[in-house]
């Protein structure tokens, strides 16, 4: 197995990483069991606070590195919460504030239009000069309320109307395959293999 550091202690981005990786012969060790803090995140793209992210992973252990920013973007809101989702409601995180806080500036508004953003960026090492950067996008409307337990973040709020069902309520391999994070993860993948 070929190992790189995952630049986020997300539990549920990890678990999903793990499981598309995986097949690939990538073994992928989160930041934190390495030592390696989280990097700032100053900047007001997604893929800026990727490429920093992961050029701080691989910086602190000398491996390759992947980073991930995502965030849901909410039409009515000019694309907020954007690289502030995991923040929305301040410090601390909190996936239950973010989402009270989104219902609240949802109240009176017609416009439920939303969709996932996820910017995934891989460095062969810090100084890497080419960078393989993917993305991916996922659309679906905002809830007047939670519905299902899965997921994490948006996910009880994020509708596909497709489906007839939340993000929370779709099966983790269905998700996947859905996914911003998938389509982007698909994306990397594609650039990956034509690399080696």
């Amino acid at each position: 197995m070929k190992k790189l550091v995952m630049a986020s202690n997300n539990v549920g981005k990890l678990r999903e990483f793990q499981t598309l990786l995986a097949p690939l012969g990538w073994e992928v060790v989160p930041q934190a069991e390495l030592g390696v803090g989280e990097a700032e995140e100053p900047h007001g793209t997604f893929v800026e606070n990727a490429l920093a992210k992961a050029r701080h992973a691989s910086l602190a252990t000398g491996l390759p590195a992947l980073a991930d920013d995502s965030g849901i973007c909410v039409s009515a809101l000019g694309g907020a919460p954007g690289v502030q989702s995991a923040r929305f409601a301040g410090e601390p995180k909190s996936d239950e504030a973010n989402n009270a806080l989104l219902l609240t500036r949802l109240r009176e508004v017609s416009d439920r239009r939303a969709h996932y953003v996820c910017v995934l960026v891989f460095v062969t090492s810090a100084s890497d000069p080419q960078p393989i950067i993917a993305e991916g996008e996922w659309h679906g409307e905002i809830l007047p309320a939670p519905r299902g337990s899965g997921g994490f973040g948006y996910d009880p709020l994020f509708w596909l109307p497709a489906l007839e069902q939340s993000a929370a309520e779709i099966p983790p391999e269905l998700k996947n395959t859905l996914s911003h994070r998938g389509a982007a993860c698909r994306h990397l993948l594609d650039r990956l293999a034509r690399t080696e």
